[in-house]
């Protein structure tokens, strides 16, 4: 069995289902046990924008659906004025982790966003790729265009195991 972990862009994954036709929601503890199953995810992260008192219950059910949720560190007199953007969280944790040495054989992101391209291509060179899933088909960057088939899926074509 793999030790894999996961990424998730929080922010990507909410608004790529929600902007699909017709939107929908992932049931968060179906796909914890899917990343488990399917890709033999041990640890998987869960990164949003900032912390926000209003979204505790959300907060409480990303954990309970046994994702280590992460938040992006900004300054409290911009929080009004700030999106999300993870982006560079999720890539140095990743970096951060192959630097020093942690036990783990691949990273499965759970993004659309282009910017990631990079990461990707490193560890797919690296052979410490496994997967990306797009939150919706629409939004996954053109950039992923030039990677094989067995390196990338769509959450759409797994809804049915786990959407609410």
């Amino acid at each position: 069995m793999e030790n894999n972990l996961a990424f998730v862009d929080g922010q990507n994954l909410y608004l790529g289902t929600m902007s699909e036709c017709p939107s929908w929601k992932v049931d968060l503890l179906k796909f914890r046990q899917y990343l488990s199953e399917k890709y033999e995810v041990q640890s998987a992260y869960y990164f949003l924008g900032f912390v926000d008192e209003s979204n505790q219950d959300l907060y409480e059910n990303i954990q309970r659906a046994g994702f280590i949720l992460k938040f992006r560190e900004h300054n409290s007199g911009m929080l009004s004025n700030k999106k999300g953007n993870v982006d560079s969280d999720i890539i140095f944790e990743v970096m951060k982790k192959i630097y020093k040495k942690e036990p783990f054989d691949k990273i499965v992101l759970v993004t659309g966003d282009g910017d990631f391209k990079m990461l990707v291509d490193f560890l797919i060179e690296e052979g410490r790729f496994k997967k990306i899933l797009f939150p919706n088909k629409g939004f996954a960057s053109s950039l992923y265009k030039k990677i094989t088939r067995v390196y990338f899926d769509y959450l759409l074509n797994i809804k049915h195991r786990i959407g609410k």
